[in-house]
């Protein structure tokens, strides 16, 4: 069957935060090797806590539009997005982005960042961003970005125990 992208539905969100764990491991363990182990302690004592936190609160954000990637019933990814009012003039977000590692390497990631645009022109918007790190870890977030025509702006980011 193929994957079907549709909005998030309530009884989604905790394969959703799960789904996210599996998808940004590696990028949790690319941070440790790149940080070291004391500097990635202090920042993310928990990540998979925080990180859960995060997803669900993103995805019951009403100023969010979460859509899901659905493969046979299941959610394999999703794409959250949100209009910017405080932002760039009619601008807009990929706030969050994910696809389960058993799911990716099959276009689903690229499925879900054109359809959060589709959204975000649909409502307006002109200008859209999208953030993610310049670590190894993000590397293939990186090239689905940048095939997808997005112009990175490279920011360095310094962090040192005292």
């Amino acid at each position: 069957m193929a994957v079907v992208i549709r909005d998030l539905e309530d009884t989604d969100v905790a394969e959703v935060v799960a789904l996210s764990l599996r998808a940004w491991e590696p990028v949790f363990d690319s941070f440790g090797s790149v940080l070291g182990p004391a500097v990635y302690r202090q920042l993310y004592p928990d990540w998979r806590s925080a990180q859960a936190a995060a997803v669900e609160r993103v995805c019951r954000d009403p100023a969010m539009r979460v859509r899901v990637a659905d493969d046979d019933g299941r959610p394999v990814g999703f794409v959250a997005v949100v209009v910017r009012e405080d932002g760039e003039p009619e601008g807009g977000e990929v706030e969050m982005l994910a696809v389960d590692p058993a799911a990716q390497r099959r276009g689903t990631g690229r499925a879900l960042l054109d359809d959060g645009i589709e959204r975000l022109r649909e409502a307006g918007v002109r200008l859209v961003a999208i953030g993610t790190g310049g670590d190894p870890g993000h590397g293939p977030a990186r090239r689905t970005y940048e095939a997808a025509g997005f112009t990175a702006l490279p920011l360095v980011r310094y962090y040192r125990l005292v």
